[in-house]
């Protein structure tokens, strides 16, 4: 039996130690992160659309973006899996995702029952991999969820969130309460993977989830992770 307290952790997916990020090199990768972002918003206005994706004979894929980003964030994960043989599933009804997490979550279950999907993998970024464990935790009693990969997650809430000047962004402190009682829920966590770099813009504590594959690269962001081929090769790493 799994120990839902137990946690998994590589350093790098070639398991080789991560050495310390000096101050330049943070600041470096935040303006990195901002640019990166920045493009992809850009780049969400062009011609790709959801129906691309949905063709494949693996296992459903469903892409659950993080605050403020449409799927289209999720793409570079979603040619990869696509072109792996998963059909990849889309959300529209989240938008631009500033719901509350348990509402949201209602949105994933609901989708995932009336298109009748089973045996789904969540692929999921920053908030997405709070309403992807929350729909796994508490609204999936069919277990039509198999796991979930999530990149750049604050499930442990993020010291910046208290600075936030909205309320949809200070949810991401962890003493809110939605998010403090999914940090007591731990048996979910024996089927997700975390995904996170050694510096991440938004999350200074980083995204070590207990008893969880936690998976550290070296790579810096809260964006640009999800283009870095690290991060497609420990997505697809999952999935096998």
């Amino acid at each position: 039996m799994t120990d839902p307290t137990a946690s998994t952790t590589q350093a790098d997916p070639d398991g080789r130690s991560v050495p310390p990020v000096g101050l330049l090199t943070r600041a470096a990768w935040a303006a990195r992160d901002w640019l990166y972002a920045a493009r992809w918003q850009v780049r969400s206005l062009g011609p790709t659309t959801a129906d691309d994706y949905l063709d494949g004979d693996r296992p459903p894929v469903v892409v659950i973006p993080g605050v403020y980003e449409t799927w289209h964030f999720m793409r570079p994960l979603m040619d990869a899996l696509h072109d792996r043989g998963h059909p990849v599933h889309v959300l529209p009804v989240l938008r631009h995702n500033v719901r509350p997490v348990p509402a949201s979550a209602e949105e994933v279950v609901a989708y995932l029952e009336e298109h009748d999907l089973h045996e789904v993998l969540l692929v999921a970024h920053s908030k997405g991999g709070l309403i992807g464990k929350y729909a796994m935790a508490s609204l999936d009693p069919d277990r039509r969820i198999d796991r979930m990969v999530a990149v750049s997650t604050p499930f442990g809430g993020s010291s910046l969130a208290r600075l936030a000047p909205v309320a949809h962004l200070r949810v991401f402190r962890a003493a809110d309460p939605v998010l403090a009682a999914m940090g007591r829920e731990l048996a979910v966590n024996a089927r997700i993977t975390s995904v996170y770099g050694v510096f991440d813009t938004l999350i200074p504590e980083g995204s070590e989830l207990a008893g969880a594959t936690n998976v550290r690269l070296p790579v810096g962001g809260h964006f640009r992770i999800l283009g870095d081929p690290r991060t497609r090769e420990a997505v697809l790493a999952a999935t096998d």
